[in-house]
């Protein structure tokens, strides 16, 4: 069967041009809920081309789709061979998932290195593809004998052993994140956006009125200007939206209801009339 199938995704698209990403080639899986589940990874990252060898219980398989969560258009493009050699046959690179030594000599790679070659490969006009193995023993010896590449995870080596879905999805999340330009760290505001330095300062002032008519200071008059900085660095440290200064305004103004009002501190300190 033609491995070029390619799945018609409508709203599920990644933004931008739409590519393949590598072909993920199932080597004879067991469980249709983990070919589901596989889909499921790879729509996630943007990879839609699904191959598999020899799946145990057949294809199509009802299973796999209670598991794809949504990613039916990647299972309907599936292509099934009878072999790994012809899964592969029209690829340029390929690489093989593998967490034990082989007997044989083969330059391995961790995911965020494959990742980084795959894309380069990929923009030089080249077709990669990934091999998984079986759920129980993985891929044997011959299948990894097909490979350019190997791919290991550096995982705990007592505990290494991945879901094949979880393994799909940790290489396709670092072929995905590789040409990602995702900025490490942003700011999500609630509408109207960041308040400005006049809200803030109002906040600031709004505070400190009823820190003083509350008595707050009483205790610690000679420490009133320290506090009072701090309290403004806080402010201006947090990062604060224009609706959350008017929710805080409105909670100290329920909150000084029904107290007894002092003077203002000004007032409280004037200094008395010379003689």
């Amino acid at each position: 069967m033609s491995g070029t199938n390619r799945p018609k995704l409508g709203k599920y698209a990644p933004p931008g041009p739409l590519r393949r990403g590598p072909v993920i080639v199932l080597v004879e899986p067991q469980l249709g809920e983990n070919i589901g589940a596989a889909a499921r990874a790879m729509l996630n990252c943007g990879i839609t081309e699904l191959r598999l060898v020899n799946p145990r219980d057949g294809w199509p398989n009802p299973a796999a789709y209670v598991l794809a969560s949504k990613a039916d258009p990647v299972l309907d493009a599936v292509s099934v061979f009878k072999s790994t050699a012809e899964a592969v046959a029209d690829l340029h690179r390929v690489y093989a998932t593998t967490a034990r030594h082989r007997d044989m000599m083969k330059e391995v790679v961790t995911p965020r290195e494959a990742a980084r070659r795959m894309r380069a490969e990929e923009a030089g006009g080249h077709r990669v593809g990934i091999l998984f193995g079986r759920e129980r023993t993985g891929l044997d010896n011959e299948d990894v004998a097909l490979a350019h590449i190997g791919i290991t995870v550096p995982l705990n080596p007592g505990f290494s052993s991945l879901n094949l879905a979880q393994a799909v999805l940790l290489l396709g999340y670092e072929w995905f994140t590789a040409n990602d330009d995702t900025p490490p760290s942003r700011m999500e505001t609630v509408r109207g956006g960041f308040a400005t330095q006049e809200e803030l300062q109002g906040l600031f002032g709004h505070l400190t009125s009823e820190l003083d008519e509350s008595g707050f200071f009483h205790n610690v008059e000679a420490k009133r200007g320290t506090i009072l900085r701090n309290l403004r660095s806080v402010l201006q440290r947090v990062p604060l939206a224009s609706q959350e200064v008017h929710t805080f305004r409105g909670m100290l103004k329920a909150i000084a209801q029904g107290r007894p009002r002092r003077a203002p501190y000004s007032q409280r300190h004037k200094k008395p009339p010379a003689d």
